[in-house]
């Protein structure tokens, strides 16, 4: 295995334009935590803390949250009305990420509605990248997020379809994904409905 010694550049991209429909009729990426926070800004907080150079995907009518992230440093990226599928929202983020970031050797793929992943687990998951193609971490040997991608997959990531978001490219190159054991049991907690709150 060769390590990269080149200085690495890894981006954060989060995934902040699903359409909550299990959640109710809130938004379920604005509703706050128990510390006042909302789930999108808390889950944004900890990837920016942890990737400083950080793309967001967002749908256009959501200027509340497009502000909020924002004000934490997030280059926000629009996600029209008829991009409907993760498909969309994962190939606006990656261009974003392009775009914003010409010179990044990864991305590291996050969810807003998973608030609860430590700071210190997606920074793991960005310094592996130097070493490894693609990261996922697991714990207790379920597989979660965020999952880091070296920049080379790029192409393959922009090519997806459907709902999906980049299982595909997981599946397609299963032999390069290093799984990285951590103890964190935010990168399977995701928020779905009002009592994943609890």
């Amino acid at each position: 295995m060769t390590v990269n010694t080149q200085p690495s550049l890894v981006v954060g991209i989060l995934l902040a334009a699903g359409f909550s429909r299990r959640f109710g009729q809130q938004d379920k990426l604005l509703h706050p935590l128990a510390d006042g926070s909302s789930v999108a800004e808390t889950a944004a907080q900890a990837l920016i803390t942890a990737l400083p150079h950080a793309v967001a995907v967002v749908r256009e009518e959501n200027t509340a949250l497009q502000a909020a992230l924002r004000a934490q440093g997030f280059v926000v990226s629009k996600c029209a009305a008829d991009a409907t599928e993760m498909a969309d929202s994962l190939k606006l983020g990656v261009q974003a990420a392009q775009s914003a970031f010409a010179d990044a050797t990864g991305f590291v793929i996050a969810l807003a509605d998973m608030p609860y992943i430590q700071p210190a687990t997606i920074g793991k998951v960005a310094h592996q990248l130097r070493s490894a193609a693609i990261v996922q971490p697991a714990v207790n040997g379920q597989r979660g997020h965020p999952v880091g991608f070296a920049s080379r997959f790029a192409q393959a990531l922009l090519a997806v379809r459907g709902d999906q978001g980049a299982r595909e490219v997981l599946r397609t190159h299963q032999h390069e994904v290093f799984l990285l054991h951590c103890d964190d049991q935010g990168i399977v907690r995701d928020i779905d409905t009002l009592a994943d709150l609890d």
